[in-house]
């Protein structure tokens, strides 16, 4: 059986494989404004040696994630921003591309012990996190999933950035966009995200708490159930779990 990474190699050796460039505007073709980020994500795994992607911007306290090609990729994602650590958060925070190539053994087990122990658990030995921004200011991450450990290519990480350069265009456009029709925020692509908003401010009222900590009880409780925390948020928000104080 090939992996994820077999049927990438297959495909990438073809003679009339299209450019990175073909491949990327072919995916953003008659694409609705809110549609390209999961279309670039797409484009990332199509172009890439990799079995999936994510988009997650800069939010207060956590990651948002907007996109994901698939659910394992949406659950790398959501495990970072429960963890609070992890190569996503570093490149936000850096503004630097952060290529974690091995989570099984070596310097990046030790830099992230308990994200790399959870992506290996779920399928994903490396990861590649491309900030999206410019001049200095990074509005989050484009992030690449991998079944094996691996280096990626001049080549290859050239072309990660190409579309985390297109990412960035794609997602500050549908922020603009917002804005000036005064709709929800990138047009409810973050709709998951608000369960955990919500469910921080039933916890601020509940135990008489500030922001910042109901957050860190919310991540604390997801963390000891080995849940992410959105879903935990989803069962605070639906009153099927409650935080106590303490």
């Amino acid at each position: 059986m090939r992996t994820g990474d077999d049927r990438d190699s297959v495909r990438s050796s073809g003679p009339e494989r299209p450019s990175a460039a073909e491949v990327i505007a072919e995916a953003m073709r008659d694409a609705r404004p809110r549609d390209l980020p999961d279309r670039l994500c797409g484009a990332a795994v199509r172009l890439l040696p990799v079995i999936g992607a994510s988009v997650s911007l800069c939010g207060e306290g956590m990651p948002v994630r907007i996109s994901a090609s698939n659910a394992q990729s949406a659950r790398i994602a959501e495990l970072q921003a429960t963890l609070g650590d992890g190569p996503c958060l570093d490149a936000a925070r850096t503004g630097t591309a952060v290529l974690a190539a091995d989570l099984t053994t070596g310097k990046d087990t030790r830099r992230w012990p308990v994200f790399a122990l959870a992506a290996t658990a779920a399928g994903v030995r490396a990861t590649y996190s491309m900030p999206l921004g410019d001049q200095g200011t990074t509005v989050g991450t484009l992030d690449l999933y991998r079944s094996a450990p691996g280096l990626l290519t001049v080549a290859q990480l050239r072309h990660a950035m190409l579309v985390a350069g297109v990412m960035t265009v794609a997602v500050t456009g549908l922020q603009r966009e917002a804005v000036d029709r005064g709709g929800p925020w990138l047009g409810g692509l973050a709709r998951d995200q608000d369960k955990v908003f919500q469910a921080t401010g039933v916890i601020m009222a509940q135990l008489g708490i500030g922001a910042d900590e109901a957050l860190t009880r919310l991540r604390g409780r997801a963390f000891a159930q080995g849940r992410t925390a959105l879903e935990v948020a989803r069962d605070v928000v639906a009153h099927r779990e409650r935080l106590e104080g303490g």
